[in-house]
């Protein structure tokens, strides 16, 4: 798993990142927010790797059940741009369709057991 340099955008363009983390393995997860947001995401990365080049004002965060996740998106357009995982809190993944030159839905994304995680409950 060779790093790269990734760059990608929030749809609207207010947000945009680079991420030294390779696009695969990428993975999918079956949590409730990830299965409502639909999210093919890289492979986990320290947050050193992850550069926000604009509109971090723009970022708001969203945080749900453990409160232990960090999820940002874009406050204009909505999109989902990266998250501090809960597994690990000292790793981060980008969503990968934000990224530029890479085709999500065409990467082989395992689905992860997020739901089975879960210790507040399913909302």
């Amino acid at each position: 798993m060779n790093p790269t340099t990734l760059k990608g955008a929030c749809h609207c363009g207010a947000v945009t990142f680079e991420a030294d983390t390779p696009s695969e393995p990428a993975v999918r997860c079956n949590c409730s927010l990830c299965r409502r947001r639909g999210a093919v995401m890289s492979p986990p990365f320290p947050r050193d790797r992850l550069r926000i080049l604009s509109g971090e004002n723009e970022l708001a965060l969203y945080e749900f059940n453990t409160q232990v996740a960090k999820h940002f998106f874009c406050k204009r357009c909505g999109i989902y741009t990266f998250h501090q995982t809960r597994s690990n809190p000292d790793m981060w993944r980008v969503n990968l369709g934000c990224i530029d030159g890479v085709d999500a839905y065409s990467l082989d994304a395992p689905v992860a057991d997020g739901a089975s995680h879960s210790v507040v409950g399913k909302p």
